[in-house]
């Protein structure tokens, strides 16, 4: 993974399939979702969530 794609917008993100739009839009949201605002955008840190997702899915 480049540098360029460890943030990513939801709408990108989701067109990944990784997880619905919808879905994406609700944790951040509650909060749940990592990542930064950049203007008007809100950027997911992808490594991150992985990691977050790995550890939610190992309780």
């Amino acid at each position: 993974m480049t540098e360029a794609e460890k943030f990513v917008p939801i709408r990108k993100l989701a067109e990944s399939g990784f997880l619905t739009e919808s879905r994406l839009r609700k944790m951040h949201k509650q909060g749940k979702l990592p990542g930064i605002w950049c203007g008007k955008k809100f950027l997911v840190n992808v490594p991150l969530l992985n990691e977050e997702l790995d550890r939610e899915s190992k309780k």
